[in-house]
């Protein structure tokens, strides 16, 4: 978000600190700002605690650990694939990407700091393009005949 969005933000959270103040009702100052009940009644209950100072921004939001320049040479790494990396499959896992990051940039991250970046540069989770070659069809036919009626 931009720093003028941002500021624009706070001034509608201290335009509904000061009809809290007059003892507006939710309801009211929601339709007025524009913006949903619940965003009116969470604002409420932080003025409640901390006053007009607490409706303050906090802050830009945070800064992603990996930059661009990084998230590239990251996906020039995955596309090299695992085998180079020393895994037996193909296959990667957020937390083969999480130890991929570490052994190149010493970063540690969480699995939802790997997956945010991966999904906004386009990067989707994969499910197989084949069924796999061991599978029994006579089986698999036989278990949804006879025990997934059971299971529903």
């Amino acid at each position: 978000m931009t720093a003028e969005r941002q500021q624009a933000r706070e001034q509608i959270r201290f335009e509904a600190g000061d009809r809290f103040v007059r003892g507006e009702k939710n309801a009211v100052i929601a339709k007025d700002l524009r913006v949903s009940e619940r965003s009116v009644e969470r604002w409420r209950r932080v003025w409640r605690a901390g006053g007009m100072d607490a409706l303050a921004s906090a802050g830009p939001a945070k800064v992603p650990k990996l930059s661009d320049e990084r998230f590239a040479e990251l996906e020039r790494e995955l596309a090299r694939g695992p085998a180079v990396h020393g895994w037996q499959d193909q296959r990667w896992t957020l937390a083969r990407i999480r130890a991929l990051i570490w052994w190149r940039f010493e970063l540690e991250c969480s699995s939802a700091a790997v997956w945010r970046p991966l999904h906004r540069h386009g990067w989707s989770w994969q499910s197989p393009a084949r069924r796999a070659l061991e599978r029994d069809e006579d089986a698999v036919g036989l278990w949804k005949k006879e025990v997934w009626p059971q299971v529903e």
